[in-house]
């Protein structure tokens, strides 16, 4: 075990998380977790993704919230890590209209806790798992992260941004090399319950018409978890003192699209309910992935197709467990 390369995941017991510290493991890394096991989701299923990772390694648990800055510094000082990758956050674009204020002091307070700790404990890579809803509704395909003005068009968007720029004051004033990396629209096992992919396929397992938000034109680049963990692992081993990076699949899907490839994995017909588009909500994303290629060497290698096909696989044999487990 490399315990010279000790790495602290937050968010660890959630959907990316839980495969990031899989991946660590088996990399030989060895690894901490942060979660506080938010009620945003049944705490249940965080707990089952821990018990799936388990059987890859053994990794140490903190249930600790990101806004207790006393507790956290209290894990950094026992664990010391080289390495955080920060992936906690209060997740969701239109839960963020309702609750703004929370979003603000988990995502950017929790954040500034922890690059607090982090600088002053030595750490010697910072990042920072950021999104794409930072873009906002921009016109400009693909995204590139060479644009300085951003708008985004959420609280939670907002938080995430502001997130980047305390990295990037952080990287500034004490040299604590830190790099963002924006998310496009992940999906794959694991993934949370209230995400556009499981929800849907909870309706079609129902046969509960699907709500489609808009006339279903509006295109997501869904990039699988997979792919995404491997961005990450890219990340924490190329050395810069700041930087940013898109990980996508760099092909945006119209969400009457996604239903489609989700029928043929499902072998079953869904019915759509059209409703008003929703507040918050872009009308695509599209990532440029040009720099992650060229730096990280990102490469997306899942299709969206082949990706769904394992998703529905997972997502059945989830809802076997959680009635075996009685949640």
């Amino acid at each position: 075990m490399q315990t010279s390369r000790k790495v602290l995941v937050t968010g660890g017991a959630g959907f990316i998380g839980s495969h990031v510290v899989e991946a660590l493991l088996r990399r030989r890394y060895s690894v901490a977790v942060v979660d506080n096991f938010d009620e945003f989701y049944p705490p249940s299923l965080k707990e089952r993704n821990l018990d799936e990772v388990r059987s890859v390694g053994e990794f140490q648990v903190h249930r600790v919230d990101i806004r207790d800055s006393a507790a956290l510094r209290m894990v950094f000082d026992r664990e010391k890590p080289n390495i955080v990758i920060h992936l906690a956050a209060r997740a969701g674009v239109r839960p963020s209209i309702l609750q703004p204020k929370l979003y603000e002091e988990v995502n950017v307070g929790g954040t500034l806790n922890l690059l607090m700790a982090a600088e002053s404990c030595g750490v010697r890579k910072f990042v920072f798992g950021s999104s794409s809803s930072v873009y906002g509704a921009t016109a400009r395909v693909p995204f590139s992260e060479e644009p300085l003005e951003l708008r985004p068009v959420s609280p939670y968007a907002a938080t995430k941004l502001a997130g980047e720029m305390l990295c990037y004051t952080y990287s500034y004033l004490y040299h604590l090399p830190c790099i963002c990396l924006r998310f496009f629209t992940v999906y794959g096992p694991r993934q949370r319950p209230d995400l556009a992919i499981r929800r849907f396929a909870e309706f079609m397992v129902r046969n509960q018409p699907i709500p489609i938000y808009g006339d279903g034109t509006a295109a997501r680049d869904y990039t699988s978890v997979e792919d995404i963990v491997d961005g990450i692992i890219f990340s924490i081993t190329y050395e810069t003192q700041f930087d940013v990076f898109n990980l996508g699949n760099s092909n945006p899907v119209t969400l009457l699209e996604l239903v489609r490839l989700l029928e043929t994995a499902a072998k079953r017909r869904a019915t759509l309910d059209f409703q008003p588009p929703q507040p918050g909500d872009v009308p695509r994303t599209w990532a440029d992935i040009s720099k992650a290629r060229r730096l990280l060497g990102f490469e997306p290698r899942t299709q969206l197709a082949d990706g769904l096909q394992r998703f529905w696989k997972w997502h059945m044999a989830e809802r076997i467990a959680s009635k075996t487990a009685g949640s």
